[in-house]
């Protein structure tokens, strides 16, 4: 039997599949310090036991997206706000390579995000 997390993944069909897969083991080797974990019925990632991000699908252009906690701290011209208060997402074009440098510069920022909240 598959955990939820697991199933979250193997559900998806072709592109989406393998592009959440992607994104995925991305953010899990991206440092030994991310772990995965399934709240609020979606695949979340932690650095240090901190919430930074999580995978999900736009219902509207039903493209995967990374979504960042702290996104209204994070200012790159990627990131979409649309109705969220707290809450950024990064869509990511399933016609194209995922721009993993992008991908980079905004988990080292909401990374460092963190860091900030923790010194104080």
């Amino acid at each position: 039997m598959l955990s939820p997390i697991d199933q979250y993944f193997s559900e998806k069909n072709e592109p989406l599949k393998s592009c959440l897969q992607f994104l995925r083991g991305f953010i899990l080797n991206y440092s030994p310090d991310i772990r995965e974990e399934w709240r609020y019925s979606m695949p979340f990632y932690t650095w240090k036991t901190k919430r930074f991000c999580y995978l999900w699908v736009h219902k509207k252009y039903e493209l995967p997206y990374v979504g960042f906690v702290d996104g209204n701290k994070m200012d790159h011209s990627g990131l979409l706000t649309e109705k969220r208060s707290r809450m950024k997402i990064w869509l990511v074009d399933l016609n194209e390579d995922v721009d993993v440098e992008v991908l980079k510069t905004l988990l080292i920022e909401s990374i460092s995000l963190i860091h900030r909240k923790v010194e104080k």
